[in-house]
């Protein structure tokens, strides 16, 4: 299966993929040479995330896991159109479990620039109770910060401070985090926000959409093989195998670069 995301927070979805499918195999790609995609305009992260679903087509790949928010935000109905496999975004699930989740039907969202400004959590958040009430933060401290040498540094928490604050005095009581990097530091909002607001966070419930998507699809493998996974990068490979560890919380040995070139061309 193939797994991709703008850098390396994807790897928190592929953890959780790793752990719910050991017999299945994966390939991990992170566009870092065009990294943070969440201030791009939403039509330029629609074209990377075609070039990059296509190029893992073509590697093989049974189905495409885009472990990216802001790209998901922008481009999965056209990869579902477009790719010959099945596509699973990270939105949805949560989306979903948001709505489940919240007792007094006042939903927050914290997430990139692209995320918040494509809209689709609020379309979704809706199509499944129009009555909620649905508070958006754009967060775009936040992915420099978790991705600095100091994650859990001062800086950190009262960057989610001041984005918390909305949400908040908007009483809500449910609040999706909506960056695949987010749950590193989710200790800080935890703290922030306090036991009686839920977190959601999509990377189980992306995980069993996608072991449930190949099981209906009769795509899996024997369940007692062990998987393989391979790990590419558009920019540093060891700057990927040192930051991604951390988002992966496994060991990362080998790391293949891809040019940007490369992608374009699939």
């Amino acid at each position: 299966m193939g797994v991709f995301d703008s850098g390396v927070g994807g790897l928190t979805v592929l953890h959780e993929c790793l752990v719910t499918m050991p017999h299945e195999d994966f390939v991990y790609l992170g566009d870092h040479a065009r990294l943070p995609y969440g201030p791009r305009p939403l039509a330029e992260v629609r074209r990377f995330a075609r070039e990059i679903a296509s190029y893992l087509q073509e590697q093989g790949v049974k189905l495409v896991v885009n472990a990216c928010n802001t790209a998901t935000s922008a481009a999965l109905p056209q990869l579902q159109e477009q790719l010959d496999v099945p596509v699973v975004g990270v939105i949805t699930p949560e989306a979903h479990a948001a709505v489940q989740a919240t007792r007094n039907r006042r939903i927050g969202l914290l997430a990139t620039e692209g995320t918040v400004e494509a809209g689709r959590y609020r379309e979704l958040v809706h199509a499944l109770d129009a009555g909620v009430d649905f508070l958006p933060v754009a967060c775009p401290r936040l992915v420099p910060l978790i991705e600095s040498d100091d994650p859990f540094g001062a800086k950190t928490t009262d960057a989610v401070r001041e984005y918390a604050a909305p949400l908040k005095e908007a009483g809500v009581d449910t609040v999706i985090l909506g960056c695949t990097h987010y749950p590193l530091i989710r200790p800080i909002f935890q703290r922030v926000f306090g036991r009686d607001v839920t977190l959601v966070f999509s990377a189980e419930e992306t995980a069993q959409e996608v072991a449930q998507t190949l099981a209906r699809k009769g795509y899996e493998n024997d369940p007692a093989r062990e998987g393989r996974y391979r790990f590419l990068t558009t920019g540093d490979p060891d700057a990927f195998r040192e930051m991604g560890a951390r988002f992966l919380q496994l060991p990362i040995a080998d790391v293949e670069h891809v040019e940007v070139a490369a992608l374009a061309a699939a």
